[in-house]
Parts: C-alpha cells; sequence; structure tokens
C-alpha cells in the first residue's frame, strides 16, 4: 500500500460502519418504493451506495474509462441481505484495489470519456476523492431522505439524528 491511499483506506473503513448501519435499515418490505417517478427505488439506491466503492475503487485502477461502457441502472435487489453482502464484498474489493495501488498509479491522471470524447481528466487522488468518497456520501444522504420518508429511524450518521443521540 502507498502512503498515499493511506487516509483514504482509512476513512472508508471509517464511513464503511455508518453506510452498514444505514444499510442495515432498509425494510425488505419497501425495497420497490420510490419517492417519484423517475428516482430510483430504495433497493435500487441501496444496492447503488452499497456497491459504490468496489466499482469505482476498479476504474480508477484504469487509465482511462469511457461511459458508453458503464450500466448507469442498479439491479433490483430481492432483500436487504442481498445488499449487505453485495456491501461487504464491495468493501473488501476497495480495500484491496487500494492496497494494491502503486505510488505512480496514486499520482497520475485518470480520464473519463463519454463516446470516445474526453469529459474531464483529474489526478487519481482527486478522483478517489471526489468520484469515489464524495459520489458514496451523496447517495448514501439520499438513502437517508428514502429512509426518513418511510418513517425509517435514522442511524448517526455524522452526530445526533432525530432519531439517536449520542451525546445523551
Amino acid at each position: 500500500m502507498t502512503k498515499m491511499v493511506e487516509p483514504i483506506i482509512a476513512e472508508m473503513q471509517r464511513e464503511a460502519a455508518t453506510t452498514r448501519r444505514l444499510l442495515e435499515r432498509v425494510p425488505d418490505a419497501k425495497l420497490t418504493w420510490k419517492p417519484h417517478h423517475t428516482s430510483m427505488t430504495l433497493g435500487q439506491l441501496a444496492i447503488h451506495t452499497a456497491t459504490i466503492p468496489g466499482v469505482l475503487t476498479g476504474l480508477a485502477q484504469l487509465e482511462e474509462f469511457d461511459t458508453v461502457n458503464a450500466n448507469f441502472d442498479p439491479p433490483q435487489p430481492a432483500t436487504t441481505a442481498e445488499i449487505l453482502t453485495a456491501f461487504d464484498g464491495s468493501i473488501a474489493t476497495a480495500q484491496e484495489n487500494l492496497s494494491n495501488m502503486t505510488e505512480s498509479a496514486a499520482m497520475g491522471n485518470f480520464r473519463m470519456l463519454a463516446k470516445g470524447k474526453e469529459v474531464f481528466v483529474i489526478p487519481r487522488m482527486g478522483m478517489l476523492r471526489a468520484i469515489v468518497l464524495n459520489h458514496w456520501y451523496h447517495h448514501r444522504g439520499q438513502l437517508s431522505v428514502y429512509l426518513r420518508m418511510l418513517e425509517v429511524p435514522i442511524p448517526v450518521i455524522y452526530g445526533r439524528s432525530a432519531d439517536e443521540n449520542p451525546f445523551a
């Protein structure tokens, strides 16, 4: 493991515990629910959130990626257990991907294409921050809103929630 990615791995490990607490609250009976006809279902959003670390750290192993090869439609899981299994595998894959990243790869650039046209070039460490971690947190936030709309108690994420107070 390179020293450069150690903080990313440490952050991912800390945030994985928080994400797992949220994913554990996803009710099996509501996996096909969605707040709007254009939204993902709860199950699709949960499985997407669960798999972001493994999938996107896999992309970070590449020099470039063309979105024409991407599947932007998450599958519909049948159970919360399926989501948690996918999450555990995703975190293990992400840790392996990051642990095996060389210093030169970590310092290199990642290039995103759309149908062969360059969308952006970003330093790989920036890609890990913005495209992996920030993207993951974004969808985790969406998931917490879906759960709130379904009256599911929200666990502590960065401090107290309306349902839990670690400071009390």
